[in-house]
């Protein structure tokens, strides 16, 4: 009989299976929203409204099954799914809401953000919800680790640094956007835009480190190399197109992703 257990595995498996031709894909192809928008990948919706529906299964999936976990009445259990729950929190609702308050009036009728791509995300978010939420509430061993605490806060404060770069890059790149005239683009600058062209990326990379930290776990490790595999890709693209778009006004120091290395 196919158990919950077999089904977290084989999720569990799903996961590492799809990081490399996740990675090897981005490579060679750049997924066309943002300034990377392109035509010929089907209907678009608003940006905000995309994010909303995409992010939003971290949230209530998380939420429908955190109550039937053996550890759901654990503190050390909540205390331990909270920073997830905040991340999506923020990505899922308060920050569509920002970006939606704060698109220029000129930009609204712009290209929007494609349903196929926003499906993918969709589909990856059911998986990783269900992977963290679940491990959190029924597989980990919380009570029987001695270091749960130890990691707990030393992951709590490389997530915490870099939810703070996150959500400050992105403040950064709004207000860029305001500003940025008919192009709707200018070289942002300040803080960890001085060393790396996608500090925003670099924030949640860390981010989701720390939470490996803290769960100390297949699924929480799982989880960071998808991040790196999704997220590292995008960033080069990034960078390359600032120098395009920029050319000699770029500042030639800054790597793409990672300070001083890459």
């Amino acid at each position: 009989m196919f158990s919950d257990e077999d089904f977290f595995h084989y999720s569990l498996l799903s996961l590492y299976l799809i990081t490399p031709p996740t990675i090897f894909s981005l490579l060679f192809l750049t997924a066309p929203y943002g300034k990377h928008h392109r035509p010929g990948w089907g209907p678009t919706i608003p940006p905000p409204l995309a994010w909303c529906l995409m992010e939003s299964p971290t949230i209530w999936l998380t939420l429908l099954l955190f109550p039937h976990g053996r550890n759901s009445t654990n503190p050390r259990a909540v205390v331990l799914i909270s920073p997830f729950l905040l991340h999506y929190l923020h990505r899922s609702f308060i920050y569509p809401l920002r970006l939606f308050l704060r698109t220029p009036t000129n930009q609204i009728k712009k290209p929007g953000f494609p349903v196929s791509i926003a499906l993918l995300a969709f589909g990856f978010n059911l998986l990783n919800a269900y992977l963290q939420g679940r491990w959190v509430s029924e597989y980990a061993d919380l009570d029987g680790d001695g270091w749960f605490w130890w990691r707990m806060a030393g992951g709590a404060v490389v997530f915490g640094g870099g939810a703070v770069a996150n959500v400050w890059s992105d403040s950064v790149l709004m207000g860029l956007k305001e500003g940025g005239g008919g192009g709707g683009y200018k070289i942002p600058k300040g803080g960890l835009f001085e060393f790396v062209s996608c500090p925003n990326y670099f924030g949640e990379i860390m981010e989701w480190l720390g939470w490996a930290l803290m769960t100390w776990s297949w699924a929480g490790l799982g989880f960071l190399l998808y991040t790196c595999a999704n997220l590292v890709p995008r960033a080069v693209a990034n960078h390359k197109w600032y120098l395009e778009k920029f050319g000699e006004d770029y500042p030639n120091t800054r790597k793409s992703v990672i300070p001083f290395l890459y």
